[in-house]
């Protein structure tokens, strides 16, 4: 939706659910445009943009999953033990064609290609080996111990599909599949800016009624990512045409700008005048949720805007609920972050129904299914960071529920951090 020809436009909407918020905050991004190909070394953490195709059959030959010992079937013929002579031994690396003789084994060792005519290998720990000579209890099976060729990728197969960040055994798997270099993404390029005069950053001197700028750490912190550029535009007055300016500037050059602080609806909240009169087309701007009631995304020119709350905890809730999986989509990921876990209380609350709530909560104990019993830290207000700061996780209250009690049945997100 625009925002109205008033200057308190979109102050006095409806609040979104946090799923409907999370929606259209999703659907407002654009994906970014450009590619670059990296070394596999060069790229771990970055997206894959295109499905690279593995290069050569992998494994490249059928060879043995273990040390042990390379028989013919055939050759186990009535009621053991049977005995076989040694006729080769066969190491990882080695590039002779070798036949297996009817009626031998070879000793062979992991990673080893398997000689032709064998078709099973015997880990060494079943097998009792007197000189040149094994003697095996029971036959095998067919296949067993070997790692056929391209059973785990064919050559021409796609390795990964698009759209996956790579992770350490992804870049593995590509290399491998012996690719030296990878499609990806560019980098997705954000804006920061922190707004209000009472801010100053750390290691500055506080003058009475100042306080020092939280979020922009933390900010930064969650969006210390492999493919995302990161533009620190400061902190910005309370004042319309500094904001106004900053936002202009920032939605020029970056894909996504993200604010904090000022999009409430007190008379020296001017994120939103700025907005109205940048022409901004705004999506969400209350969501039903708590902490962070106040807050916007909409798309300012070509980039996307999210105005954070400015207390910290509503900050860092609002970031991570709805405004994170806008920005991976934008940077062309695919896969959905789904960290939930199964939980259940260890406490009793009572609340006001209406807003769905996030608990920092922790958690020392678990009940006979493997759940972690949590406790609740002090609440506080949305801006402490002390109980999020010694949290494991964060655990949600569904907004129709006005009561918590000890054995109730919860979720819970572990903060990875912690």
């Amino acid at each position: 939706m625009a925002i109205g020809d008033t200057c308190t436009a979109g102050r006095n909407v409806s609040a979104l659910s946090v799923d409907a918020a999370r929606l259209l905050a999703v659907a407002a991004v654009a994906r970014v445009s450009g590619t670059e190909r990296l070394a596999l070394e060069d790229a771990c953490g970055r997206v894959l943009a295109d499905a690279p195709r593995a290069r050569t059959n992998l494994p490249p030959f059928d060879n043995s999953a273990m040390d042990g010992y390379a028989v013919r079937i055939g050759d186990f013929e009535g009621a053991g033990p049977y005995r076989f002579r040694l006729s080769e031994r066969i190491i990882a690396g080695d590039t002779r064609p070798v036949h297996l003789e009817k009626g031998t084994a070879a000793r062979i060792f992991t990673g080893a290609p398997i000689p032709k005519g064998a078709d099973a290998v015997i880990m060494q720990e079943s097998v009792t080996r007197r000189g040149n000579v094994i003697e095996i209890a029971t036959p095998p099976r067919l296949g067993l111990n070997i790692r056929r060729e391209g059973e785990d990728r064919r050559q021409d197969e796609p390795v990964l599909p698009r759209g996956l960040r790579l992770t350490p055994p992804r870049l593995a798997l590509l290399a491998a599949a012996g690719l030296a270099d990878v499609p990806v993404h560019r980098r997705l390029r954000v804006g920061l800016c922190s707004t209000g005069n009472e801010l100053r950053n750390p290691g500055q001197t506080l003058d009475h009624g100042q306080i020092y700028n939280s979020n922009r750490v933390m900010l930064r912190s969650l969006m210390a990512e492999p493919w995302i550029a990161m533009t620190d535009h400061g902190i910005l007055p309370d004042d319309p045409d500094a904001i106004r300016s900053a936002i202009r500037q920032a939605s020029a050059s970056n894909d996504i700008v993200i604010s904090s602080g000022g999009v409430s609806a007190g008379e020296e909240d001017h994120v939103l005048d700025a907005l109205k009169r940048e022409d901004a087309t705004l999506e969400v701007l209350k969501v039903a949720i708590r902490p962070g009631k106040p807050l916007t995304i909409g798309r300012v020119g070509r980039a996307l805007f999210v105005g954070l709350p400015g207390n910290p905890y509503a900050a860092a809730i609002t970031f991570l609920q709805i405004a994170r999986p806008a920005l991976r989509k934008a940077a062309g990921l695919l896969e959905e972050i789904d960290n939930w876990i199964p939980a259940v209380s260890g406490f009793d609350y009572s609340r006001k129904v209406g807003r769905r709530e996030y608990l920092p909560v922790t958690w020392d104990e678990r009940d006979a299914l493997g759940r972690p019993i949590l406790r609740r830290l002090d609440r506080g207000s949305s801006a402490s960071l002390g109980p999020i700061a010694l949290a494991k996780g964060i655990a949600v209250i569904d907004p129709d529920v006005g009561r918590v009690l000890p054995g109730s049945s919860l979720q819970v997100e572990p903060l990875l951090c912690s």
